[in-house]
């Protein structure tokens, strides 16, 4: 497959390619006519740009679509045999794989597999092998993986190539070591920017122009999609709403700021909290554990969750009316039409959703909120994976 952005001989035509695949990446399959509109170019140039997108392998004629009268156009959309893309999310102590075919279809997923990834040239070449071993067992040959998408925690700067929590160096960068052996290119992503992209395209977005994504995980990250654009940010830096100056509780997050909102909407606060409350004494299904000294890990509070565990439940309602309180602050400045729930505490459902929802009615202006809608993540776990392969695809092709 020939990659026309690499040899850019024709800017304007360039251009107009990369419109064309835009569109067919987000809203599916067009007819000449209607591409000629959305471009603002004649339908002869369209023709001939579209025949070349066809030659390269990028697109394929789909057939005719019916109607009212006359001759039925032909329809073109993504050449789903194009090639795939990998996408992979890291977490302290697991990785989640997807694999997407050219016209975005998730072809396989992989969840949680065992791989502690450090902030070493050798734990990159080791996770290269572990992605050439996954995708050999798909039968995916190297030369078909256009490109791959890596999540990674913390401060990620796109343009860059700099993770701050997998800091090797200045000079050396985690995508350029993890291309040289993966011999393809790799796009490195904020897990919550890449989950907010995922359930854009593929979940709950449906067409929307302006989404908030809360990843509610063991921290809290946001992603933000604004005039139907995923937002970066002057330095790619852009949604560290856990990172927020919100709360007077005089308690040291991760980052070493004091106060911030992750210190009491996310799952370190829900395990804080549970911990402080079953400490003083209050009853609970892992209260026999606690007595016996066993260590109470942020699994076992949701596992208590799903068995209607009265101290977890009143754990996850304390950070979710926090979590809303903020959630009504961001409504207020972004007027957004949906704000999404994701991460981890999705599966907390309306423990976490209605405590959200009564702070959104008490510390929102109506006027604004009225038009927003909170929906869990359709997603769920897959969200990463799923938004890096999307993202890899697009940052490919130039469209984002």
């Amino acid at each position: 497959m020939k990659n026309m952005f690499l040899n850019n001989s024709d800017g304007k035509n360039t251009a107009i390619k990369q419109k064309i695949l835009g569109f067919c990446v987000n809203d599916g399959d067009y007819s000449i006519a209607e591409l000629s509109k959305e471009t603002n170019t004649s339908i002869p140039t369209i023709t001939k740009l579209v025949g070349e997108l066809i030659e390269d392998g990028y697109l394929k004629e789909l057939g005719k679509i019916g109607t009212s009268g006359g001759r039925r156009p032909s329809i073109y959309g993504l050449n789903p045999d194009a090639g795939y893309f990998v996408g992979v999310d890291v977490s302290k102590t697991h990785v989640s794989l997807a694999v997407s075919n050219f016209k975005g279809s998730i072809i396989d997923y992989k969840d949680d597999l065992p791989f502690c990834l450090e902030s070493t040239e050798q734990s990159m070449y080791d996770l290269c092998a572990f992605l050439k071993k996954y995708t050999d067992s798909l039968k995916i040959e190297t030369k078909d993986i256009l490109a791959y998408g890596l999540n990674l925690t913390g401060r990620v700067n796109r343009e860059t190539g700099h993770c701050f929590s997998y800091f090797l160096g200045e000079d050396m960068l985690p995508a350029d070591i993890l291309e040289e052996k993966l011999g393809a290119p790799v796009f490195i992503e904020n897990d919550s920017r890449a989950m907010t992209y995922g359930e854009y395209l593929c979940g709950m977005g449906d067409n929307v122009k302006n989404m908030l994504f809360m990843n509610v995980s063991w921290g809290l990250g946001m992603g933000m999609i604004l005039d139907g654009k995923l937002y970066y940010g002057k330095s790619g830096y852009s949604g560290e709403m856990g990172h927020f100056p919100f709360l007077d509780n005089g308690i040291i997050c991760q980052c070493g700021k004091v106060g911030c909102l992750e210190t009491g909407a996310s799952g370190l606060a829900v395990h804080r909290i549970f911990m402080e409350k079953i400490k003083e004494g209050k009853a609970s299904l892992l209260s026999a554990k606690y007595a016996r000294g066993g260590e109470i890990t942020l699994n076992d509070i949701l596992e208590a969750l799903a068995e209607e565990d009265v101290l977890a439940i009143e754990s996850v309602e304390e950070i979710g009316s926090t979590l809303g309180r903020a959630i009504a602050g961001l409504i207020n400045v972004f007027n957004p039409e949906l704000v999404v729930i994701g991460g981890r505490f999705s599966i907390a459902e309306e423990y976490l959703m209605l405590p959200i929802k009564s702070a959104i009615n008490k510390y929102s202006l109506n006027i604004v909120s009225k038009d927003t809608v909170i929906k869990f993540s359709k997603l769920g776990k897959k969200a990463g994976p799923i938004g890096a392969c999307m993202l890899s695809r697009s940052h490919l092709l130039g469209i984002i």
